[in-house]
């Protein structure tokens, strides 16, 4: 399952970020990834304009109830801020099992692209998602995000035109579990929706059932 978030930067933060791009110094993304030849893009090398666009982008995240009642985020990395010029991509791949962090590894269950420069302003760089035999390209609205399992395949198709920036990062969520994680998504929408419609008996005996999957199936945060 996929869930795409409309709106999730104000005018004045997506123009932080924006800022923060074009002025940030910027180096091959292969510096975290060296072996991985499918990788041809640039990403933000600068501590502090890392500090400061994490920081925007991990708060607008957590505000957005969807993106907690999706992902149900445990640790969250901080967002980093990449681009790709005419004739860059990102071959087809999953995302790492895991990611080192200060503190200690993050496991990605959870990845997220959160679109920055207007759709209109470059050409191709498609996020291109497989669904079986089939795939979902992803251009976004800048401010927009797309989040899904990080087990996807997936691919940044090649730049002909302009700059694609985006910002990435990666969820280590409290259900492990992709289907456990859309199972509690869709029940808990239903109760959202429904609940006012319900007996007190049945709305209770829903928590119930709600609660007791959360138990079964979350690890503690």
């Amino acid at each position: 399952m996929f869930l795409e978030l409309e709106n999730l930067l104000t005018d004045a933060e997506l123009a932080e970020l924006l800022h923060i791009a074009a002025t940030a110094n910027f180096v091959d993304g292969r510096i975290s990834n060296p072996a991985n030849t499918a990788k041809n893009n640039l990403q933000l090398h600068d501590p502090d304009a890392y500090a400061r666009s994490a920081k925007i982008l991990t708060d607008a995240l957590v505000r957005r109830p969807e993106f907690g009642e999706f992902a149900f985020p445990k640790v969250i990395a901080p967002p980093l801020i990449t681009k790709h010029g005419v004739g860059m991509s990102y071959g087809a791949h999953s995302d790492s099992a895991f990611i080192r962090l200060p503190k200690r590894p993050l496991r990605t269950d959870v990845s997220a692209t959160i679109f920055l420069a207007d759709p209109a302003s470059y050409g191709g760089g498609e996020l291109s998602v497989a669904l079986g035999t089939r795939t979902l390209a992803f251009k976004g609205a800048p401010g927009s995000a797309i989040i899904y399992p990080s087990t996807t395949m997936h691919q940044v198709m090649p730049v002909t035109r302009g700059e694609r920036i985006v910002a990435i990062t990666f969820i280590e969520s409290e259900v492990p579990n992709a289907t456990h994680r859309d199972l509690l998504f869709e029940v808990n929408e239903l109760a959202a929706i429904e609940g006012n419609n319900l007996s007190h008996e049945s709305r209770s005996r829903l928590q119930r059932i709600q609660d007791c999957l959360r138990r079964m199936w979350s690890e503690p945060a």
